[in-house]
């Protein structure tokens, strides 16, 4: 088939880079601050602002600090924010009680952050590894996560966060079934309007390890989770769980980690046409920064062409670190 373009020099390729203004206006993907989702980790406390040091510029925030952060989102326009809790020892258990304790820290948090800025939107993760003395996201049994006793366990910890006022809520457990179990839930229970944003094509990876230590899940952790997160060879498997996370009854979708899965955040939009998010996670937050920090690269314009990379890739949305250093870039 003949080409549909002129040949050069008829046709030249940088008529259209030659100014910003042009560039902007042919420009085929944008990214504002509506895009963004903030994760923010909380702990117990007053006034505290606790660095992670595997992340830097991340902080563990007080439920009062992180009230304050919320307000920092609404005013950059960030839509919605993400917590995530720093669990002390005392509160992991085999049985992860404090999954549905309706006073934990993340529900304590989630109805501060909605009676000061109630505007701003809540995130909240349904998975037991921040209160699982085996840092498993499931109910472990004589060594294995079983998957339909988590499920129940799951139900529990999804109707309390609902209470507490989340308006998203998260299933990254990877559990068979669990947006099912939790729509239905969240529908028997007059929680109609609560979205679940399916952690569907979660893989086991190896970027995940400075999240871990800001929610201190590391030392507890036993063995891995490759028996419930995606193999990373697999991108027909990861299809399949988005489909079936889908008919149960998940509003969104997502893709965890981001910048290594690229190639599924394309595929999951162009099949299913659902809104579909990714998360840039904690390892990719720490190798941007480390090279940044070193001088190795420009770490501000790597962050923004990291964040550009997703929405090209068909993403509507990113859960992102950076979020808020973006926000401010952006309205700048």
């Amino acid at each position: 088939m003949p080409s549909p373009f002129a040949p050069f020099p008829l046709n030249r390729s940088r008529r259209l880079r030659r100014t910003g203004w042009m560039r902007d206006m042919v420009a085929q993907s944008s990214l504002t601050a509506d895009d963004l989702i903030w994760p923010i980790f909380v702990r117990e406390g007053e006034g505290v602002v606790e660095p992670v040091a595997s992340m830097p510029g991340v902080n563990r925030l007080s439920v009062d600090e992180a009230v304050r952060a919320a307000n920092e989102a609404a005013a950059l326009g960030i839509p919605c924010i993400a917590l995530f809790p720093y669990t002390k020892a005392q509160h992991k258990t085999p049985e992860c009680e404090e999954a549905f304790n309706p006073e934990n820290l993340v529900n304590r948090a989630t109805r501060a952050i909605k009676a000061a800025v109630p505007g701003i939107g809540v995130m909240l993760d349904v998975a037991l590894d921040p209160y699982n003395s085996m840092g498993h996201d499931g109910l472990v049994r004589d060594g294995v996560v079983v998957n339909d006793e988590t499920l129940m366990a799951l139900e529990k910890q999804a109707l309390v966060q609902a209470e507490a006022g989340a308006d998203i809520l998260g299933p990254s457990d990877m559990m068979d079934g669990r947006i099912g179990i939790i729509r239905q839930a969240l529908e028997a229970h007059d929680f109609p309007d609560v979205a679940i944003m399916a952690y569907s094509a979660k893989f086991a990876s190896a970027f995940y390890g400075p999240f871990r230590d800001a929610v201190g899940a590391s030392g507890a952790l036993k063995g891995d989770k490759s028996t419930y997160q995606i193999d990373a060879r697999n991108a027909d498997e990861a299809l399949r769980e988005v489909a079936r996370d889908i008919s149960e009854g998940a509003d969104m979708v997502m893709v965890k980690p981001g910048m290594p899965y690229l190639d599924i955040c394309q595929r999951v939009k162009a099949e299913f046409g659902l809104p579909t998010f990714a998360y840039q996670v904690s390892g990719e937050y720490a190798m941007i920064m480390a090279a940044g920090g070193r001088g190795w690269i420009d770490e501000e314009k790597a962050m923004l062409e990291s964040l550009m990379g997703f929405k090209r890739a068909g993403c509507d949305g990113v859960l992102t670190y950076f979020a808020p250093r973006v926000a401010a870039l952006l309205a700048e």
